[in-house]
């Protein structure tokens, strides 16, 4: 029995998708699948889930879960273009935590949408401590909010896919501005993984290669705990820092894209009259 892990990294958004696969059954799962999206002409494309497939098919995988750590601000999510294409075959299903609906119902008021928030289309809506089976291995849900509300990580054999919690020790933490976020709430979330074994491996969801450094994809629980930046003090000292951190930062790039199709696994709007899907931006006048 053994666990396989392949990384796939989008340069775009910086964003680290991962395909776990048990090899002696074959099965697979993957966790935050990145589309592509130039935001100047609206084009949204799919070149980096393409190169996924084509992996999955190679290997002679079957995939059985579609995973979203969280609704993501920096990059739109392939999982509904991935299900789709694979559907004949590999009938996977999509899972995200169950505080989907909270963000849901936030950004749908935000950005008026008509929609349900009650998780759709996600096909499982993880609550904490859940299970489920991948071939010979159980995945273990952990909620970790914080920097959004509906963050989850996931542990598989002594491997915690973090999401946006932890970054790699000298890029620190996520940033926790964004609705329904609380650097209050990440220093916990944080702390549950941090009792994690010493050599249990994180895998990063970004890694933005500060100071021009190699790419550089995983670490683990003993690295984080003594060099991470964000970490050097008590939870009153993280939440200063992370606080003073997020008032500085700018609005992602991709926010209203990236969330308008995220809350909803990456299903695009419907069409209008013209047959044309549109994306909403609220507008703020400075006066």
């Amino acid at each position: 029995m053994a666990l396989r892990i392949h990384s796939f990294f989008h340069q775009q958004s910086a964003t680290l998708c991962y395909l776990v696969s048990c090899e002696s059954t074959k099965q697979c799962l993957l966790i935050d699948a990145p589309a592509d999206f130039d935001m100047p002409s609206g084009e949204l494309s799919f070149i980096t889930a393409n190169e996924i497939i084509s992996y999955i098919k190679t290997e002679q995988l079957t995939l059985q879960w579609l995973l979203e750590t969280h609704a993501h601000a920096d990059h739109i999510t392939a999982a509904s273009y991935i299900k789709q294409q694979l559907h004949d075959t590999h009938p996977c299903k999509l899972g995200t935590g169950e505080g989907i609906t909270q963000v849901q119902q936030h950004f749908s008021q935000l950005y008026n949408l008509d929609m349900p928030c009650n998780g759709e289309p996600f096909d499982a809506l993880f609550a904490d401590k859940a299970q489920f089976q991948l071939g010979d291995y159980t995945v273990d849900v952990i909620a970790t909010p914080g920097h959004t509300p509906d963050s989850v990580c996931f542990h598989i054999d002594g491997n915690v896919f973090v999401g946006d919690t932890f970054f790699m020790p000298d890029s620190g933490t996520a940033r926790c501005d964004f609705p329904g976020g609380s650097a209050g709430e990440l220093y916990d979330s944080l702390q549950r993984i941090l009792a994690f074994p010493d050599d249990t491996v994180l895998w990063m969801c970004h890694d933005y290669q500060p100071d021009g450094r190699p790419l550089a994809n995983k670490t683990t629980v003993k690295e984080q705990r003594e060099q991470n930046i964000h970490l050097k003090g008590d939870k009153q000292s993280f939440i200063t820092t992370r606080e003073g951190r997020d008032a500085t930062l700018a609005v992602p790039k991709l926010l209203h894209s990236s969330i308008q199709l995220n809350i909803r696994a990456g299903q695009y709007p419907s069409k209008t009259d013209t047959q044309q899907h549109y994306l909403a931006i609220p507008l703020t006048v400075l006066l």
